[in-house]
């Protein structure tokens, strides 16, 4: 009987190979502390904790990452710093903002436009991606005229396996689903997580660093004091 070492050794070596080690957190501040990144974006840093999405999106250098909805590119500056080198965030936009345009202009070769639908926003001829982030929108996809399930499901598809997809909301009052969307600039947790999970995600994990429990819930999200309580969700396609 021949030998299963060689076989067990290839097995290690595999398993070695694909397991992702952890970003050092002091590589996540050197993106946030960036001089590239506007004084406008320090200033929403406190309540939009630039460290912890990146640790909780588990992004790294070579990725390739969509940002749907990318508004002002906030977040798609960020991930823009953290997958250099090698990889590559599109600021999705169906029509791109000044903001977004001004830092588009500098020409940051890790950061791109994709001018896109919402319920289409794969750039054509990107390739299969590792990250998907949707930050602070999804109430609004809630009473525009957007197919979500059709979104939900094209994300799906241009992911890799085991690709993720971080959403993260104003949180509404259980029971209320999508109603609250244009009134209060909120979306129910839950119905959000049923929502993507129809497309076949998996829930992977939740974040609590955007928490408030002394938000209420009841008032709009866009009152300064106190600040919204948040849901931060990371979802896997399976493979």
């Amino acid at each position: 009987m021949k030998s299963l070492l060689p076989v067990l050794f290839l097995v290690a070596a595999c398993a070695t190979a694909t397991r992702e080690v952890p970003i050092a957190a002091d590589k996540y501040r050197a993106i946030v502390s960036d001089p590239v990144r506007t004084e406008s974006d320090r200033t929403m840093d406190a309540r939009r904790h630039p460290l912890e999405l990146l640790q909780f999106a588990q992004v790294r250098p070579g990725m390739q990452v969509l940002d749907v909805m990318a508004g002002g590119g906030y977040t798609s500056q960020l991930l823009a710093l953290a997958v250099a080198p090698g990889g590559k965030v599109w600021a999705q936009a169906v029509t791109p903002n000044p903001t977004l345009t001004e830092r588009l202009a500098k020409q940051q070769p890790t950061l791109a436009l994709a001018q896109r639908p919402i319920d289409d926003p794969v750039p054509p001829g990107a390739p299969p991606l590792d990250l998907v982030t949707l930050v602070l929108n999804y109430h609004d996809i809630s009473y525009l005229p957007v197919d979500r399930d059709a979104m939900n499901r094209r994300i799906f598809a241009a992911l890799k396996p085991g690709g993720r997809y971080v959403v993260i909301d104003h949180s509404a009052l259980a029971g209320t689903g999508i109603t609250a969307g244009k009134t209060l600039h909120r979306i129910e947790e839950a119905f959000v997580v049923a929502e993507i999970k129809r497309a076949g995600f998996v829930l992977d994990g939740e974040g609590s660093f955007m928490r408030n429990p002394e938000d209420t819930r009841d008032g709009s999200s866009n009152s300064p004091k106190p600040l919204s309580d948040k849901f931060v969700l990371r979802f896997v396609k399976p493979g």
